[in-house]
C-alpha cells in the first residue's frame, strides 16, 4: 500500500510541479518519500484532492455568478436594439407613405435605401427561398426536353444555359432568381413540354419572409461608406407594433 501511495503521490506532485501549480507545500516532488509514513502520504494526497475539488468548485461558482451579469447586460442591449429598430421603422414608414403620395407610385421591392451626403440607411426584409414538392416534376420535364435536343451549334449554347440554371445550391435547392431566366427561355425553345416544366417550377416557388433588417453607413469625405455594425435581424419589434407597409403594398399589387 505504501508503495502505491508513493507512486500516486509522486505522479501527482510531479504533474503539479511541471504545471507550476503546486497544491501542497507540505511535500515537494524532490523530497525522499521514504521518510514519510503511509498515513502522512495519504493525508497529503487527501489535501491535494481537497484543494483540487475546491478549485473546481470555485470555478463552477465563478461561472454561475458571471452568467447572470453577462445575461443582464445582453438583455438590456437587446431591449435597446428592439426599441431602436422599432423607432427606425416607424420613422421611415411615415416617409414611405409620403413618398408614395408625392411621386404617385407604389414601389414593389423588399428594401428601401435613404441617404444624404454623410449617411445612408437601408430598411427591408429578407426571404428564405422555398419550393413545394412539385418542383422536381418541373425540373424533370425541362431536363427531358433538353436531353432530347441534338447537340447542334444552334442549340448547344442554350442547352448549357438551361443546365446551369437548373443547378442546385449546397442545400439542394434552386435559386429563385433563376426562374425568371428560365421563363425568358421559353420563347427561345417554343416547346410545350419545356414551357410546362418551367411553369411548374415557377408555381412551386414558395418564398418565406424571414426577418426585418436595418443597415446603416456613414459616408466619409472621400465618399467611402463605413458600415455601422448592427445585428437587428434577430430583434423583434416592440409588442403591439407591426410594420405593415409591405403587407399593404403586396395586397395592392395582387388587387391590381
Amino acid at each position: 500500500m505504501v508503495i502505491l501511495l508513493k507512486k500516486k503521490f509522486y505522479y501527482i506532485t510531479k504533474c503539479q510541479y511541471i504545471m507550476n501549480t503546486p497544491l501542497t507545500n507540505t511535500i515537494n516532488p524532490n523530497m525522499d518519500l521514504s521518510q514519510f509514513s503511509a498515513q502522512q502520504l495519504k493525508e497529503a494526497l487527501n489535501r491535494i484532492e481537497n484543494k483540487k475539488n475546491e478549485e473546481r468548485d470555485a470555478y463552477k461558482k465563478l461561472v454561475a455568478e458571471t452568467i447572470p451579469k453577462a445575461l443582464s447586460r445582453l438583455h438590456e442591449t437587446s431591449e435597446m436594439m428592439r426599441n431602436a429598430k422599432t423607432e427606425t421603422f416607424r420613422l421611415f414608414e411615415t416617409i414611405l407613405d409620403l413618398k408614395n403620395q408625392v411621386y404617385g407610385f407604389k414601389e414593389k421591392q423588399m428594401s428601401h435605401t435613404f441617404s444624404n451626403d454623410k449617411e445612408e440607411i437601408t430598411i427591408g426584409y429578407r426571404i428564405n427561398e422555398g419550393w413545394d414538392d412539385t418542383v422536381t416534376i418541373g425540373i424533370e420535364k425541362v431536363q427531358n426536353y433538353i436531353s432530347s435536343l441534338s447537340t447542334s451549334k444552334e442549340t448547344a449554347s442554350l442547352v448549357k444555359i438551361v443546365f446551369n440554371l437548373l443547378k442546385k445550391d449546397a442545400k439542394g435547392n434552386l435559386k429563385g432568381s433563376r426562374v425568371l431566366e428560365l421563363q425568358k427561355l421559353t420563347k427561345e425553345f417554343n416547346n410545350e413540354e419545356f414551357t410546362d416544366g418551367v411553369e411548374i417550377i415557377a408555381s412551386s416557388f414558395k418564398p418565406i419572409r424571414s426577418s426585418w433588417f436595418i443597415e446603416a453607413n456613414r459616408i466619409d469625405e472621400n465618399g467611402v461608406k463605413i458600415n455601422i455594425p448592427l445585428s437587428m435581424s434577430s430583434v423583434d419589434f416592440l409588442q403591439g407594433y407591426a410594420f405593415n407597409f409591405f403587407n399593404q403594398q403586396n395586397e395592392q399589387s395582387h388587387a391590381a
